[in-house]
């Protein structure tokens, strides 16, 4: 059974965008999902941070959609980064090798405060 399935985006700033989920990441919801990622991207956002820490189940679909938007994400010069990966969802990347192809952090802040110290380090290279 199919928790209600939300997608958030709870931060915006240049390049960079924050999708949080909450429920089940699976067959039902992958596609929305994905769709709503490729608008980020399309909307000038390629840098994405997902935020899983509400994600209840994640499928070989949820797999599938984070994959696919790691791709379109790398097509536009962008991103994926992962943050509060649940457990079992942390097994599945783990199992399938995405762990080491897709960077992950405890947090949305602490994903966020790294692309933050990156841009940071990156203008500062750009200037000297």
């Amino acid at each position: 059974m199919t928790d209600t399935f939300l997608i958030d985006v709870p931060h915006t700033d240049g390049t960079l965008a924050v999708i949080a989920l909450s429920g089940d990441f699976d067959i039902t919801t992958a596609p929305a999902v994905r769709a709503r990622a490729l608008e980020l991207i399309a909307a000038g956002h390629p840098d994405l941070v997902a935020d899983l820490a509400k994600v209840t189940f994640c499928d070989s679909s949820g797999l599938g959609a984070l994959i696919g938007i790691w791709r379109c994400a790398k097509d536009a010069d962008g991103s994926l980064t992962l943050a509060a990966i649940p457990d079992r969802l942390s097994r599945l990347l783990d199992v399938t090798g995405m762990d080491t192809i897709l960077p992950a952090y405890p947090s949305t802040e602490a994903a966020l405060a790294t692309r933050q110290d990156n841009r940071t380090s990156a203008s500062r290279s750009a200037t000297a």
